[in-house]
């Protein structure tokens, strides 16, 4: 999709300037290349075994419903949520403008997201992975251990490493284009996000710089047109490294359930939080499985993805 750098500038991704489009989540064959013993181990055993699905437990309905605090493209946000959603506790979910400074720093005493509120204890925390520890040690909140702990996978952390400059060039123009995100809706919001979030190949401190007159940082006028470059150049050189890397993980994902042996775990709330926002990037070509892993996830979590505005 090619953007005019003039409508960019002018309105930093506002919905009339970018018209949101569905995406064909395409599946793809599954690839046979194995590049470690442990991609042949999870291959091995996926095939192996008919991996069964994780069993919900019953709805958990406080009469004071806990709040979290969130931008919706955040993957810690994203981690709570799902877990929030897999464990079925019901909850309102509090979207973040992303130059909104005062609210999370009223609650937590800075800017910050995800953010947990419990009303009826008066009880404010922050941290992704403590907020999913405590709620899971917490009784009214459903049996404890539904999510198993992580298992300390270093080849799906070696991935998501290996994907982090590629999918910052596809992912973050791309945010802030659809005009549809909620922490981005307005303009501050949308300018608040870039100038927090470098585009490769720049580093934070020539991005955003540090306050001193020897590096103030970019001016927002030329942020504005690399984005606006970014999200104007065609994507096909990326989306074909994108595809073979998709190739690679699916290789790694043990079913479509979870993607480690033995159950969902938070090795899934790590890796589907932070797959999801690939789903805002057009002709993205899913291996069947790992599709299927993304949707099941999706609905079993009560979050939604993003195929449906994706650019």
């Amino acid at each position: 999709m090619k953007l005019g750098l003039t409508t960019f500038l002018l309105a930093a991704g506002s919905a009339a300037a970018f018209s949101p489009a569905a995406s064909t989540a395409n599946g793809a064959g599954l690839a046979t290349t194995v590049l470690t013993s442990q991609t042949t181990t999870a291959l091995s055993l996926s095939s192996a075994t008919e991996a069964a699905p994780f069993t919900q437990g019953p709805r958990i309905i406080r009469d004071e419903l806990p709040t979290v605090y969130v931008y919706d493209h955040c993957p810690f946000c994203v981690r709570v949520r799902l877990a929030l959603g897999i464990m079925n506790v019901k909850h309102n979910v509090h979207f973040l403008g992303n130059d909104d400074i005062a609210t999370p720093t009223k609650l937590v005493g800075k800017k910050i997201a995800p953010i947990f509120a419990i009303p009826e204890d008066d009880f404010i925390m922050m941290e992704s992975l403590d907020i999913i520890e405590m709620v899971d040690q917490d009784e009214r909140f459903g049996a404890s251990g539904q999510i198993k702990p992580a298992t300390g996978r270093t080849d799906i952390k070696a991935w998501q490493k290996s994907v982090q400059t590629l999918l910052r060039t596809l992912q973050r123009p791309r945010y802030v284009a659809t005009g549809l995100l909620p922490e981005f809706q307005q303009l501050d919001g949308r300018h608040a996000f870039i100038k927090n979030h470098q585009l490769p190949p720049y580093e934070k401190p020539e991005w955003k710089g540090d306050g001193t007159d020897e590096n103030p940082g970019m001016p927002m006028d030329e942020m504005l047109k690399l984005y606006a470059e970014a999200m104007a150049k065609d994507p096909a050189p990326l989306l074909e490294d994108l595809n073979s890397k998709l190739i690679e993980l699916d290789d790694l994902v043990y079913s479509e359930h979870y993607c480690s042996e033995g159950g969902l775990s938070m090795d899934d709330i790590d890796l589907w939080a932070r797959l999801r926002s690939i789903t805002i990037i057009k002709d993205v070509e899913w291996p069947t499985k790992l599709r299927a892993y993304m949707d099941n996830l999706s609905a079993l979590g009560d979050v939604p993805l993003y195929d449906e505005m994706a650019l």
